[in-house]
């Protein structure tokens, strides 16, 4: 696993190379906040009298929410911070197992596709498998994540720190 907090470039992206977020543990807030900002109270993430007796016995986070906990996981891990010009989707995303309240989660990162753009020169894209578990090592999200990536080449280092990149 790469610990490196540091931006990479699209040259720095290698087929294979792997990222390891720190840990986090979901709270009370975390699902409030989530509701709030989705505007979804739909009472199996929200209402603990009628989760109980539910298909999980408690509340569960949201499916996007896992997904959105994982690119916050992305960011903490710092590689992408002002080199990724724009997300551009996802090719698949599973979430096999419900996210719930004081689960402790961390997310795996491997580079598994890196190309050239034909109608760009100054980024590339790299795709990224996610794999977020939780203190068990219950998988709660596989997917890719598509980004278009900055690349260090096309800019000389007076256009970089003119623009406050790295």
């Amino acid at each position: 696993m790469a610990y490196s907090y540091e931006p990479h470039y699209f040259e720095d992206m290698e087929v294979g190379k792997t990222f390891e977020s720190a840990g986090r543990t979901v709270t009370e807030s975390d699902f409030v906040f989530h509701s709030m900002f989705a505007d979804d109270w739909t009472e199996l993430h929200t209402n603990a009298e009628y989760s109980e007796d539910g298909p999980f016995g408690e509340r569960i986070g949201h499916g996007p929410m896992t997904f959105i906990l994982t690119t916050g996981m992305v960011q903490r891990c710092g590689f992408v911070e002002r080199t990724v010009i724009a997300f551009l989707g996802m090719n698949y995303m599973d979430v096999p197992n419900p996210l719930t309240i004081g689960d402790t989660i961390s997310a795996e990162f491997e580079v598994t596709e890196k190309k050239e753009f034909g109608s760009r020169e100054d980024a590339g894209l790299v795709v990224i498998d996610a794999d977020t578990r939780n203190q068990d090592d219950e998988i709660l999200l596989q997917g890719d994540m598509k980004f278009m990536w900055r690349k260090r080449d096309y800019y000389t280092e007076d256009e970089r720190e003119e623009m406050g990149l790295p």
